[in-house]
């Protein structure tokens, strides 16, 4: 647990939406160049990939398909994402 009192992954991302989302509503002019960080975060990786599961994402430009990144291994796609 850390000093926020946030214990799961869910919470933490849930957390960083939250912010995300009062930054932009209190300007909304606001352009959030440094995100890159926040989206490599091995938690938000993995809260992404279990809603995109849940939500049976569709195939995006590139044509992957959920079957394609399971096959491959899921946790070896989400390493590559955080790679890069």
């Amino acid at each position: 647990m850390n000093a926020k009192g946030l214990t799961t992954p869910k919470e933490k991302v849930q957390e960083l939406q939250e912010k995300l989302g009062h930054a932009a509503k209190e300007n909304s002019k606001r352009k959030f160049h440094a995100l890159y960080d926040k989206i490599h975060r091995w938690d938000v990786l993995c809260e992404a990939w279990k809603r995109v599961k849940a939500n049976k994402g569709a195939a995006g430009v590139d044509a992957v398909t959920l079957a394609d990144i399971e096959e491959q291994g899921e946790t070896s796609f989400l390493k590559a994402c955080e790679r890069d």
